[in-house]
Formats: structure tokens, C-alpha cells, sequence
């Protein structure tokens, strides 16, 4: 992989980690320790340690795709690539603000389900350019699906 790639969407995820991590810390807020959740939600240990496994390889796979596709000159699919991989942190990183700082959780559901069919596009994205970094990247699809549902979830409980 070129280091540049790396460095970039090293950046890229990092950024959004930090971004959707200043809104998270309300999860110590009275507001969502009184949230009704299902028995399904993770213990709150579980998210940070996902999570940062995820933006590990969101930023390795994206890497490879990236210079997957310019080795192989398909210069209009790596544009695009970028496009909706920035499309995709832009997501994650909003999902938090909707859901934590805005008290939204219907919104925040829609969020999610936006995020889940982007990361499906990733990771499809990802697959063509690189199969192995595909299915590496699977896991991040999967994990935003349950999101959906675990966000629709806890919008349900609380109307």
C-alpha cells in the first residue's frame, strides 16, 4: 500500500472517530441512562472496542482499494471511491450528533439506515477493487445493519 493512501485514510477515519466521540461521551448523561433500551444492546464496553477495530479497517481496506484502483487505471471508480467513502464518515460521524446531542432518535434511525446502505456500498466498492479487502471490510456493513436496528429499537421504546 502507498503511505500516502494510508496517511490518508488513517486521517480521514481518525477524524471522524474523534468527531463522533465528543457527541458519544453524553452516554454519562441523565438523558441516556433514562432511555429504555432492548436486552440485544451491547454492555457499553463493547462499543468503543468495535468501534476502533472498525475505523482500523475502514481506513486499511479503503487504502487498498484506492491504490488497487489506480495501479489499475480506473481513475473514474477511485474518484468515486473517495466520494463515497467521504460520504460514508460523513454519516458515521453524524449519527452520534443526531442520536446523543440532538436527542433524536427517530432522525438518528434514518441516520443509521443511510450509514448501513453506504457502508453496503463500501464494502461492495471495496470487493470490486479488491475481493480480499472486501470481505475484510464486511464486517463494518454488518455492524452499521445492526446499528439500524438497534437505533430503531431504542426510538421505539422511547416515543
Amino acid at each position: 500500500m502507498n503511505l500516502t493512501t494510508v496517511i490518508s485514510t488513517v486521517a480521514a477515519t481518525t477524524g471522524t472517530a474523534v468527531v463522533g466521540s465528543i457527541a458519544s461521551q453524553d452516554t454519562k448523561s441523565r438523558w441516556y441512562r433514562k432511555l429504555r433500551k432492548p436486552g440485544f444492546q451491547p454492555p457499553a464496553a463493547a462499543f468503543p472496542i468495535v468501534w476502533t477495530a472498525l475505523y482500523a479497517d475502514i481506513a486499511v481496506t479503503s487504502a487498498s482499494a484506492i491504490d488497487a484502483l489506480t495501479e489499475q487505471e480506473r481513475f473514474d471508480e477511485r474518484r468515486n471511491y473517495i466520494a463515497a467513502l467521504a460520504a460514508n464518515l460523513a454519516l458515521n460521524a453524524s449519527w452520534s450528533w443526531v442520536f446523543f446531542k440532538a436527542h433524536r432518535l427517530v432522525p438518528a434511525t434514518a441516520v443509521a439506515a443511510a450509514l448501513a446502505v453506504s457502508s453496503a456500498d463500501l464494502t461492495r466498492r471495496t470487493a470490486a477493487a479488491n475481493p480480499v479487502a472486501g470481505a475484510a471490510l464486511s464486517p463494518y456493513a454488518v455492524w452499521t445493519g445492526f446499528a439500524t436496528v438497534l437505533s430503531g429499537r431504542i426510538a421505539q421504546l422511547n416515543k
